[in-house]
């Protein structure tokens, strides 16, 4: 079955554009063009990603996220102009999992569009459910327990707890942890690491201003603690 992507951006002639490269990729596309409109195409549509413009009329996409996220944690990659790298980290801040600095190359969409599909997808290999501490994550069913309650995560914390989880005890860098994020395009900055650990920590550790699983490794980047 086709994976939904929506597209939300003000300007038609994007729509147009990257639904035309989308669904030549085999995939079903809806838009919206605002983020009203794209919270009601959402609800609706159930897309398994969102490409997000930032810069918009009635709702930008800062406030798209706030909402959404209260509702769900579909992959969100967000479409920006704006170069400054606060602005992208508050996106990121807020739950989104990627962005893409417009202009940029079809190939490059489609990259970093498949790229994050597969870190939602149910195709890894090893053991099914891994658990360390208080943490069990379930990779078929797509779920996170702590302490027997359930989290929700997005995408990018998923995979970045899946991966610290699968070799307790390993110091992984922020260059490793950010390419397995970009699945392999390493355009991007360290600092995402950061924030997406961050809010990761506000999701598992008992106390996030002490974090007990997820240890920084200083000059390094992070390991998860071994039982």
């Amino acid at each position: 079955m086709a994976k939904t992507i929506l597209i939300v951006d003000d300007k038609l002639n994007v729509q147009i554009l990257l639904k035309d490269l989308l669904s030549e990729q085999g995939f079903r596309v809806v838009t919206a063009s605002n983020g009203r409109e794209a919270l009601f195409m959402a609800r609706h549509e159930k897309p398994d990603l969102i490409l997000l413009d930032i810069m918009m009329p009635e709702m930008d996409g800062y406030e798209f996220i706030q909402l959404y996220r209260k509702e769900s944690d579909a992959p969100i990659i967000l479409l920006t102009a704006v170069l400054e790298e606060s602005d992208k980290v508050l996106g990121l801040e807020l739950g989104a999992d990627d962005y893409i600095t417009k202009p940029f190359g079809p190939r490059e969409l489609i990259a970093r569009t498949r790229a994050v599909l597969r870190r939602t997808g149910k195709e890894d290999s090893g053991a099914e459910v891994l658990r360390v501490g208080g943490i069990t994550l379930d990779r078929s069913a797509y779920r996170v327990f702590v302490d027997g309650r359930e989290v929700t995560l997005t995408p990018s914390e998923f995979a970045l707890l899946e991966l610290l989880l699968s070799s307790p005890g390993r110091a992984f860098s922020r260059a490793e942890l950010l390419e397995h994020l970009k699945g392999g395009s390493m355009e991007g900055v360290e600092r995402t690491v950061d924030v997406h650990i961050r809010n990761l920590r506000s999701k598992i550790e008992p106390d996030a201003s002490d974090p007990y699983y997820i240890e920084t490794v200083f000059g390094v980047g992070y390991r998860f603690r071994a039982e």
